[in-house]
């Protein structure tokens, strides 16, 4: 009888190709598993790190500003201005060898006497702060204003008082008295800004009123010449001639800036003064008219590094003392010239705007101490702060000393720069701001300008400017200016900017 029984070889090889094939699967099993799992620590480190750069997804981004448009536009006015000038008889009479000089002049004499002045409107914007009606706007659009009328989005109008005005930073603060409580927007906290954050500008561009638009905030912290106190918030949000005054919203529908500059050649580039620099100054500006600030006495300047290597200083910190003004506070406190300024009542100063901007905001009276680095050696002097003498004196920590009632912002030309525009060293001063409003915007001078003479006087430095414009004894000066590849006189004049 023949046995159906394999030998033991055979059967002990066929369970060895069972079990490899049962690993085998689950080898297989195992390997799939993985490949989905976060096994390893590379693994772990590589999808976190990932995981860190990822931009945030799109619906963080607003899709709309349409209900923010919506609740803050009736916050945002139009203010229009008229101001009264001169005219004078030359501006309308025949000139020179007129052909019909005869006949013109005896034709103006019988005419009836004309109006010694026209009239000049301007516009811009400005932005409700309280149901009682305080509105925030830039002093340069009421600058020289004769009368100041302001639009409500409703478009009820109504005549303006200014109740205060600062031009130092270009800030300014009307009352109109309306029949009813007014939609009033929140200030904000400009600190909190972040580079790359939304902003939305509301204003009347060109007249076009309640005109919305929106950006980012592009920088902090720029400066471009306005004043002493420059510190401006730059955003790409388009703002354009009638948007000056009026307010730079985030998403929350808070003020965080009054939407002040631009520059003309650029695009996307705008400034606004920061509102927590309005909100320090509101409580003054309402109630005495005006700002009070500290006043050391000194003119000062940023440490470059050249006057860092000639001082043999470390680090270029602080601010550069170039003169002291005689029987000032600082005069009385023993600071001298060379001085630089380290420390102002605890706080460090990095540059000579920390320190105008400090000194500007420290309570007059009050006693405090200044560190100083003088030949090497730190000196901790004491000072008592005093009262900015003259809200238009041109020559304080304040206020830069080639800036003054002409409305120039000047800088000296480094010889690169004199090259550059085809200038010998010590040749001319520039022109890098020019104050709306003023003598200077009035004759049309620009950023850019080249001032070679005064009053037909050489001059190479902003002393040589000073002391030609301290030898003039009238309300004129009469300027030599290059621009672009020419050369042509100004003629500036207080009475035409009155």
């Amino acid at each position: 009888m023949e046995s159906r029984t394999q030998p033991l070889p055979h059967r002990r090889q066929a369970r060895q190709r069972t079990l490899v094939t049962i690993a085998f699967s689950f080898f297989l099993m195992g390997l799939i598993a993985a490949s989905g799992l976060k096994w390893t620590g590379a693994a772990i480190a590589t999808e976190t790190q990932t995981s860190m750069a990822t931009v945030p997804e799109t619906s963080s981004r607003p899709t709309s500003f349409a209900e923010l448009a919506r609740q803050m536009s009736p916050t945002v006015v139009n203010i229009k201005v008229t101001k009264a000038r001169p005219v004078s008889s030359e501006h309308w009479q025949p000139r020179g060898n007129h052909p019909f000089g005869e006949f013109f002049e005896r034709f103006f004499k019988e005419m009836p006497q004309r109006p010694p002045h026209f009239r000049q409107q301007g516009s811009g914007s400005g932005v409700i702060i309280s149901p009682e009606g305080l509105i925030v706007t830039n002093h340069h659009v009421i600058h020289g204003a004769d009368t100041v009328a302001v639009t409500l989005a409703d478009q009820q109008e109504y005549e303006a008082k200014v109740v205060g005005r600062d031009p130092k930073t270009d800030l300014a603060v009307l009352k109109i008295e309306a029949q009813q409580p007014l939609p009033a927007a929140e200030l904000g906290d400009s600190d909190l800004l972040h580079v790359g954050d939304w902003v939305v500008a509301i204003g009347n561009p060109f007249g076009l009123n309640h005109t919305v638009t929106s950006g980012i905030v592009s920088a902090k912290g720029r400066v471009i010449g306005a004043g002493p106190y420059d510190d401006f918030i730059q955003t790409d949000a388009s703002i354009n001639p009638g948007n000056s005054g009026g307010p730079l919203f985030d998403l929350n529908g808070n003020v965080v800036g009054i939407n002040t500059a631009i520059i003309p050649q650029g695009q996307g580039i705008g400034f606004a003064i920061p509102v927590n620099i309005a909100k320090s100054l509101l409580p003054q500006l309402v109630e005495t008219g005006h700002v009070t600030r500290g006043y050391l006495g000194v003119s000062i300047q940023t440490l470059t590094p050249p006057l860092a290597q000639a001082l043999n200083l470390q680090a270029r910190k602080g601010a550069l003392v170039s003169d002291v003004m005689p029987d000032s506070p600082a005069d009385r406190a023993g600071i001298e010239r060379g001085d630089v300024i380290m420390t102002f009542n605890g706080e460090a100063i990095d540059d000579s705007r920390d320190l105008a901007a400090t000194v500007a905001a420290t309570p007059v009276g009050d006693d405090t101490e200044v560190l100083v680095l003088r030949n090497g050696q730190e000196q901790t002097l004491s000072i008592t702060v005093g009262t900015l003498p003259n809200p238009g004196a041109a020559t304080s920590e304040n206020e830069s000393p080639n800036r003054g009632e002409w409305g120039l912002q000047l800088q000296e030309l480094t010889p690169e720069r004199a090259r550059a525009r085809g200038l010998d060293d010590g040749q001319g001063v520039e022109v890098v701001a020019v104050r709306p409003g003023s003598p200077a915007a009035e004759a049309g001078l620009l950023s850019g300008d080249i001032l070679l003479q005064v009053n037909r006087r050489a001059v190479g430095s902003i002393d040589d400017m000073k002391a030609a414009i301290a030898a003039n004894d009238n309300d004129q000066l009469l300027l030599l200016v290059k621009r672009q590849q020419g050369n042509l006189f100004v003629a500036l004049s207080k009475e035409e900017s009155k």
